[in-house]
């Protein structure tokens, strides 16, 4: 049975109309990614906020980081799964299985990140990124030390901390709009 098979719940504009950094933006990634993710589609609606978007997301997902791409983006799944955002589970649990080259990975990270066999790194990220989406009132000093004690330095767990906090935002958004993964990203890097 296919996913609804609308976008969001926005009547969006064409894109023909949309400025022409915007128009070009929306080119390279049909040519890098073979798809325009529909959480850009969705932006289209304002450009502002799309081009704010854009700029934070790549720095934040691409940029250099002590923190590897697939690192953020197994914390993009996490903290998906905890706020049970179908829009970043799937089109991030397809980063994860292409990034890692293992389709088990992002369905473990999807369902239980726990039965995943993670270093001690990861499982400190993890469980930290979990706790920080799911009580962020809890998070206290020891949780703080145990990503250093993991051998987290400073600026990654800044950028840990970004990442997490800019997808409880993102989920947030996703499902307010109803928004759909793009449908390619189900069949992508299953082996």
């Amino acid at each position: 049975m296919p996913q609804p098979d609308h976008i969001s719940i926005y009547d969006l504009p064409d894109p023909i109309t949309l400025d022409e950094d915007m128009q070009r933006y929306l080119e390279i990634c049909q040519e890098k990614l073979g798809l325009v993710p529909n959480v850009l589609k969705t932006f289209t609606l304002n450009q502002d906020k799309l081009r704010a978007f854009a700029q934070y997301y790549n720095t934040l997902m691409l940029a250099p980081s002590g923190l590897s791409k697939l690192e953020r983006e197994m914390i993009a799944v996490v903290v998906s799964s905890a706020n049970r955002c179908f829009y970043c589970l799937v089109a991030h649990g397809q980063a994860v299985r292409n990034l890692s080259g293992d389709p088990q990975l992002g369905e473990m990270l999807v369902m239980n990140y726990r039965v995943a066999p993670l270093e001690p790194r990861q499982r400190a990220m993890l469980d930290f990124a979990w706790k920080l989406t799911t009580a962020p009132w809890e998070v206290d000093a020891p949780d703080r030390a145990a990503l250093t004690d993991a051998g987290l330095s400073e600026a990654e767990i800044f950028d840990l901390s970004d990442v997490i906090g800019f997808f409880n935002m993102s989920n947030r958004f996703a499902i307010a709009s109803d928004m759909m993964p793009n449908a390619n990203y189900h069949a992508m890097d299953r082996g």
